[in-house]
């Protein structure tokens, strides 16, 4: 706005403001300088600037241990500031695994419904752009009455009863002197934004956990058969102390503790049945399929190849990537503008009209000569008591601003945790796998021994049955150090945010001014 157009209007609204005896010094100051720059009212949103750490742990992450001849046993080295794949999953190399993660992205309904709430969002913002613009309607009424005779008739024919046929235009339009306008589509742009990354989320979540319910699936499977292995050796040698007891040869107290041994063991099975029937309903719905429908494929965690070149996104490109930071960041500048909402409605309002149309007794000659009307009209409308509620009002929007920040960098803060906690359980659960391969071979060499003296004749059959429990004992333990190195290694592609940026339907921000 000009600094002379803008004179007349300051000089008025101080003459009013003084008569009302409302001419605070600032609230003077501020109108005079909105008018003056036409500028909106309320904070200018800046992004929060990137954390200034080097890095995720107090130590740089180093190449963890390799397990030579173990499923998921290869070493992994990170390259720092590498960027991550969009289809991440792909890495683990299983046709299988592709499959079912392009199923669940086709079919699954809560994606489905963040993407709906995607579409509702950013039409709800295009909508909030209509205010730049003047409103424009148009209207035809026609009546037929009968007036008083005691009044003086409408009609220059001076009849009592007669038609009135009016067409009519009208336009409107709120001068945003004051940037509500604006300030309204920003905040409304904001939340559209807020449920993008929310929708990035749903897909980032989606795809991690069908991979990790598939390893647990193929882990619990593993588990499951070395367990009721484990229960066939048991079960051997309760029988054999039977027949020693009976012999005499056995005691009943090593009858009770095998048979306490078997107990155990069949205790482990239903859970590990429970849980893989779990996994596999979990799988179905994932893919937007009833439990009955679950997904035929199966998997082993042999058939999966663990990626040896893991990306480590530098720190300051974290915030940029996690969903859950940007949609954070999106909800502080939604608050943002809502401050600039709160301080306009405390300003005047500035309202143009204007209104064109004809009037006739008949619809023939409601275009002639005389019968056309036209009004121009601007009304300035400003709050002068209300008993302070525009003031509080204000007030709890920049409160609720200042939780939206706390809230970012709790989220923040929480994405460097996510993060730091993966790489300990990357390197930790690899050096848990070499420990766990060792005491494996171990026992498989104390079977293979025990196994060539009974035939040799020089160990009994109970102390092979034995070694055999303890083997299968050692290859549960195996299982379950091999499943966590694959699931550790989704996990930390769910960290650095999946790489939504590297696939083309995801990148794009359809709605973006």
């Amino acid at each position: 706005m000009d600094q002379n157009d803008a004179a007349p209007i300051r000089m008025t609204l101080r003459r009013t403001w003084l008569r009302r005896g409302l001419a605070r010094p600032e609230l003077v100051a501020a109108a005079a300088c909105l008018l003056a720059a036409g500028c909106a009212a309320g904070p200018d949103f800046k992004r929060p600037a990137a954390p200034s750490v080097s890095g995720y742990t107090a130590r740089p992450p180093s190449a963890t241990v390799a397990t030579p001849g173990a499923a998921g046993g290869a070493a992994q080295a990170f390259e720092a500031g590498a960027d991550i794949s969009g289809d991440w999953w792909t890495l683990f190399h299983s046709q299988p695994l592709n499959q079912l993660v392009d199923t669940a992205l086709a079919n699954n309904h809560d994606l489905k419904a963040a993407e709906a709430a995607l579409a509702a969002a950013q039409e709800t913002a295009r909508a909030s752009r209509g205010a730049f613009y003047p409103n424009v309607t148009a209207g035809y009424s026609a009546v037929r009455q009968r007036q008083s005779g005691a009044l003086a008739p409408t009609p220059s024919s001076n009849a009592t009863q007669f038609n009135l046929f009016t067409p009519q235009v009208s336009v409107s339009y709120a001068l945003d002197v004051f940037g509500l306008n604006r300030r309204t589509a920003e905040a409304a742009q904001a939340q559209a934004q807020a449920t993008r990354f929310q929708m990035l989320a749903a897909h980032l979540t989606l795809t991690s956990s069908v991979v990790v319910a598939a390893i647990q699936e193929a882990s619990l499977n593993t588990q499951i058969e070395a367990t009721r292995e484990l229960i066939e050796a048991d079960a051997k040698i309760v029988e054999i102390l039977k027949y020693q007891q009976a012999k005499g040869y056995a005691g009943g107290l090593d009858l009770a503790a095998q048979q306490a041994q078997l107990a155990q063991a069949q205790a482990t099975l239903p859970p590990l049945m429970k849980q893989a029937a779990q996994q596999h309903h979990l799988l179905a719905v994932l893919t937007g399929r009833f439990p009955s429908q679950a997904p035929p494929e199966t998997f082993a965690l042999a058939s999966l190849q663990l990626p040896t070149e893991l990306p480590l996104s530098l720190p300051s490109r974290l915030v940029e990537q996690r969903p859950d930071v940007r949609q954070a960041e999106a909800n502080l500048h939604a608050a943002s503008a809502q401050v600039g909402i709160a301080a306009a409605n405390r300003l005047p309002n500035i309202q143009l009209t204007a209104s064109a149309g004809s009037t006739g007794l008949t619809f023939a000659n409601t275009f002639g000569p005389g019968q056309a009307f036209w009004t121009l009209g601007a009304a300035l409308t400003a709050p002068i008591f209300d008993g302070g509620t525009l003031r509080h009002q204000e007030r709890a929007a920049r409160d609720a601003y200042r939780q939206s920040a706390e809230q970012y960098a709790g989220t923040v803060l929480g994405a460097f945790q996510n993060v730091a906690d993966t790489l300990t359980a990357i390197d930790q659960d690899a050096r848990a796998l070499k420990a766990s391969a060792a005491a494996a071979e171990a026992a498989r060499t104390t079977l293979d021994l025990s196994e060539r003296q009974w035939k040799a004749g020089y160990a009994s059959y109970l102390t092979l049955l034995s070694a055999e429990q303890a083997y299968q004992q050692a290859r549960i333990a195996l299982v379950q150090a091999q499943a966590a190195r694959y699931t550790d290694t989704a996990a930390l592609y769910q960290a650095l945010g999946g790489g939504w940026w590297r696939r083309a339907d995801l990148a794009k921000d359809t709605d973006e001014h």
